[in-house]
């Protein structure tokens, strides 16, 4: 990978005291050396020099929340209530995926996501074929950490996704011994149950004790949707919340999708455990699954990061949509002053990397963490006037994936003025096609 200088950018640093720095940055190989000021001693033979003055650096986002393998059921779901969704459309074209439709699904996925500036995802993906998942990941070059769903209980769940609950454990705990710490740890594992309506309390139990012994995360959905709550309430006798904090499964180590439908008794859970949130509002509004209380969760201490969830509820993999979503959605109720665009854009690095407990290495661009970035072009009608303008307002409610130019992850070059350099885009569109094709005929 060699050594790259950035002259003349302004650095949107994320880092403690928010600064915004105007100089140059210089990383080697996969590390961040030297943020800020001017450079001047560097080995010209194997520096690789990008000239960036009226550039934006920023971290690259963090998405909290995704479904790779449902890219290519855009379009394909739409207008729909949470449960209906699921039943009618979404657990059937999972049950219809093969090795191929997996892999070029996912790589539809991380192409929009890389070129949009995100370069850490929190991946939930089917039953089936996660290994063709995992494999899309390590070629693309996205920082990812990912796990096979699991579903070993309800009547409404296909045949094709009901699994054997020794043979799901057996499954996950497989996959998390090829691919955690993948690639020198670009790569992570997490236990996946898809939620509690689908999951018998013995694989829960089982997914929280390996999730102790093996330190990764569990990642699932909880409090969506209120036929979901009234589902949860009639099979285990208790709130989500409340019911996955009496079988111990609430700590620092469990990420929660959505959590719209909390009392302050679950808030308070959250709280006290440490666990942490997604909130998804382009899924919530579209599957009218309802608003989660952000600003008072967020003032309440609960740490949470943006997540567009899945294509198939959302439509858009694209971080600018999420932030600009989060933060105009609660000022009706909240009032302008809440959710700014500082707020915001932290939710959707800083926070966002806190979420999954990688903020030691990605999330703020600091001289020792990961050099995982995304610069922006803002030159264009819909970004100006510059003169005295917030960098944050600009990049939170102005600026869009087509302001996108270069992004790096590990220190690679994976996005070069606008071009995803590890997805194939031709043939990854090609496949899409003949993969949904195939699918829709199975069902």
């Amino acid at each position: 990978m060699g050594t790259t200088l950035l002259r003349n950018v302004t650095i949107v640093t994320m880092n403690r005291k928010d600064e915004i720095l105007t100089g140059d940055v210089l990383f080697k190989d996969d590390m961040l050396v030297t943020v800020g000021g001017q450079i001047t001693e560097y080995d010209a033979r194997t520096t690789t020099v990008v000239e960036a003055k009226g550039k934006l650096l920023l971290p690259g986002f963090v998405q909290t929340h995704i479904h790779l393998c449902q890219t290519l059921f855009r379009g394909q779901a739409d207008d729909m209530a949470l449960m209906d969704w699921l039943r009618n459309r979404i657990w059937p074209l999972e049950a219809a995926h093969d090795e191929e439709s997996i892999y070029y699904s996912a790589m539809l996925g991380i192409g929009e996501l890389l070129r949009s500036g995100t370069t850490t995802i929190l991946d939930m993906e089917t039953v089936s074929h996660t290994d063709f998942a995992f494999q899309a990941i390590a070629a693309s070059g996205i920082r990812a950490i990912s796990g096979k769903v699991m579903m070993d209980a309800g009547g409404d769940v296909p045949a094709g996704l009901r699994e054997d609950t020794d043979r799901s454990l057996a499954e996950s705990t497989a996959l998390l011994e090829k691919w955690h710490g993948h690639d020198g740890g670009r790569i992570h594992y997490a236990y996946s149950p898809r939620f509690v309506v689908s999951c018998s309390e013995r694989l829960l139990k089982e997914v929280r004790d390996l999730s102790f012994k093996h330190k990764v995360l569990v990642h699932t959905h909880a409090a969506e949707n209120r036929e979901e709550i009234g589902l949860v309430m009639r099979q285990r006798g208790m709130r989500n919340i409340v019911y996955l904090d009496h079988i111990g499964l609430t700590s620092p180590r469990l990420v929660l999708a959505h959590c719209i439908w909390l009392d302050d008794e679950e808030r308070d859970i959250l709280k006290r455990t440490g666990t942490r949130m997604s909130h998804c509002p382009g899924s919530n509004l579209k599957l009218a699954s309802g608003i989660a209380l952000v600003p008072e969760m967020l003032e309440q201490g609960i740490e949470m990061g943006i997540g567009t969830d899945g294509a198939s509820c959302n439509n858009s993999l694209d971080m600018f949509q999420e932030m600009r979503l989060t933060a105009l959605l609660h000022k009706s109720r909240c009032g302008p002053e809440s959710m700014n665009a500082r707020t915001v854009l932290r939710m959707a690095t800083i926070g966002g990397a806190r979420t999954l407990g990688l903020d030691h290495l990605v999330g703020s661009i600091e001289p020792g963490k990961k050099a995982d970035l995304v610069m922006l072009d803002l030159e264009d009608f819909h970004a100006f006037p510059s003169y005295g303008a917030d960098p944050y307002s600009r990049v939170v409610y102005a600026a869009s994936r087509g302001n996108v130019t270069n992004v790096w992850v590990d220190g690679k070059l994976v996005v070069e003025r606008g071009r995803v350099r590890t997805v194939d885009k031709r043939n990854v569109l090609r496949e899409a096609d003949r993969s949904i094709s195939r699918m829709l005929k199975r069902i």
